[in-house]
């Protein structure tokens, strides 16, 4: 790999994956400098929230424009920060983010309008109740190194049309991706600080946290989720944390053998595997095993590794080399218990496309897509999260045990069920304790904006995307009138034997909800409402 000067203290090298190279040295943002980005945030927050959602829209819309404009220059940084192909920095981060900055800009409003509640036969005596969603303030947004464009900007995009100002400190491997996210809101024209970039590593993430923010949106690791939630609690900071996934694809014997295939291979091998909601359980039914498997092995020999730059790679280099020893180290734990792999299972170093036996040796952060025969739930890269190119195949004998198989595991993200039988493919996919469970699709549901994201168990707490996402960023706020007020309430002070006797007929009759039984104790109430009126 090409040599690379030593980092100073108080900068972040950012360098090609693929190749080692130097792309180039952000600053780092020092704690100070962190808390004063969210004094401006908050001043520019209180103008902020008070705008039209036209001009929010307007505002956002122009960013897309941006986006489009230089969609080509930001493909390549994302390929070149992040190691995943120009293909994959298209169609998985820009297009997606793409459709999701539309969406909410032209639904935003809609979505966020005030509702009113129905509040029974309270109605009857003049009262009405409606929740209007207010801005929570200064969303601090950490997120994953995997998907350094689309999950950022995506979120950034909901935060401000809900009302609230950003600051978003990228991930240290993809640091310049964004300061070029902060470089698309100046350039459409948002006001002065609605969206700020910190940049750094760990220490920075805690001083974002400990800047107590109105709201934090955190995408990473289960152990890291879990310190900045423990952290947050000491402001109350409310946290909406994605964490990570072991997602499973179960097949039946009845699928389109075909079409499964196609999708475990790019549902396992796409960015290099490093997606929250990567295929990593397949678990096929014991009849069909034997031809699904040669024909993702099939499928798996046709993909090309390289650099991301060229146009016919499909699986690039991962992030760093910390991903790819815990990859490496998993096939060989796979190995270890038995496993057998039938593809792949060995570091590449690029133009030499012979394996190595160490992982340190590989010049560039390359793994092969790997498919992986004889896996069982009880082997350790089952239960743990590998984050990498690799695929394997477990077989079930019946529709409860492929059910108990997926829901084996600390993680909930995503899963998928294929089958013809759209009914059974219906039915197992209510009992997967997952976030989102797809039916004949896999993996891609993230790129949908409209939908909500997010996991059951260790896959984190909360949703983004969709009309749960946007509530995320909003505090609901209940307004309730009394249309009649010129009498006392019942239920005021004093008390006397008429309010304990009119407050039975409440319990009995008017907390039935029913109108008949209500009209019943109209007499009491009126008893105990003259009472209120005379010790005036």
């Amino acid at each position: 790999m090409s040599a690379v000067l030593p980092a100073q203290s108080n900068e972040i090298i950012s360098t090609n994956p693929a190749t080692g190279e130097e792309i180039g040295r952000v600053a780092m943002t020092t704690p100070e400098e962190v808390a004063a980005a969210f004094d401006r945030a908050r001043e520019t927050f209180a103008k902020w929230k008070d705008t039209s959602f036209d001009k929010r829209k307007r505002l956002v819309m122009a960013a897309r424009e941006v986006i489009l404009a230089e969609m080509d220059d930001i493909a390549e940084l994302i390929s070149r920060e992040s190691g995943k192909p120009v293909a994959e920095a298209l169609s998985m981060e820009i297009a997606p983010v793409l459709d999701l900055m539309q969406y909410f800009a032209r639904n935003a409003e809609k979505l966020l309008k005030p509702k009113r509640v129905g509040i029974g036969l309270y109605s009857l005596l003049g009262r009405s109740s409606k929740i209007i969603y207010k801005p929570y303030g200064v969303v601090g947004i950490i997120p994953a190194w995997n998907y350094p464009f689309s999950i950022p900007l995506g979120e950034a995009v909901m935060a401000l049309m809900a009302g609230n100002t950003v600051v978003i400190k990228p991930s240290e491997l993809t640091p310049f991706i964004g300061l070029k996210i902060g470089e698309i809101f100046v350039k459409a024209g948002f006001p002065a600080n609605c969206v700020q970039i910190v940049s750094g590593a760990g220490e920075t993430g805690a001083a974002l946290v400990d800047s107590a923010p109105d709201k934090i949106m955190f995408t990473g690791s289960v152990a890291t989720g879990k310190r900045i939630a423990a952290a947050a609690a000491k402001n109350l900071t409310s946290t909406v944390l994605e964490l990570g996934g072991k997602d499973p694809m179960i097949v039946f014997e009845d699928a389109n053998l075909e079409l499964a295939a196609g999708a475990a291979v790019w549902g396992a091998f796409c960015n290099a595997g490093q997606s929250c909601s990567s295929v990593e359980r397949l678990y096929v039914h014991e009849s069909i095993a034997d031809e699904l498997t040669k024909r993702i092995v099939e499928k798996t020999n046709q993909l090309k590794v390289g650099s991301g730059l060229e146009a016919d790679t499909s699986v690039g280099a991962m992030s760093s080399e910390r991903q790819l020893k815990t990859v490496y180290e998993h096939v060989e734990a796979f190995k270890d218990a038995g496993a057998e792999v039938l593809t792949g299972g060995e570091v590449i170093v690029p133009g030499f496309n012979e394996p190595t036996e160490k992982v340190e040796m590989a010049s560039g952060f390359f793994y092969p897509p790997t498919v992986i025969k004889g896996a069982t739930n009880d082997m350790m890269p089952m239960q743990e999260e590998t984050f990498g190119p690799t695929l394997p195949i477990a077989t079930f004998r019946t529709e409860d045990e492929a059910i108990n198989l997926a829901n084996d595991s600390e993680f909930g993200l995503t899963a998928s069920v294929w089958t013809k039988d759209y009914t059974k493919g219906r039915r197992v996919a209510e009992q997967i304790e997952a976030g989102s469970v797809c039916v004949n699709e896999v993996l891609y549901t993230h790129g949908i904006g409209q939908t909500p994201w997010g996991g059951f168990k260790n896959s984190g707490r909360g949703r983004t995307h969709g009309a749960l996402g946007l509530m995320e960023l909003v505090q609901p706020q209940h307004i309730h009138v009394n249309r009649i007020a010129i009498l006392p309430d019942a239920w005021w002070m004093p008390y006397s034997e008429t309010a304990v006797a009119t407050f039975r007929k409440f319990a009995t009759h008017f907390a039935s909800g029913s109108l008949l039984k209500t009209n019943l104790m109209l007499p009491q109430l009126f008893k105990r409402v003259r009472e209120l009126m005379k010790r005036k």
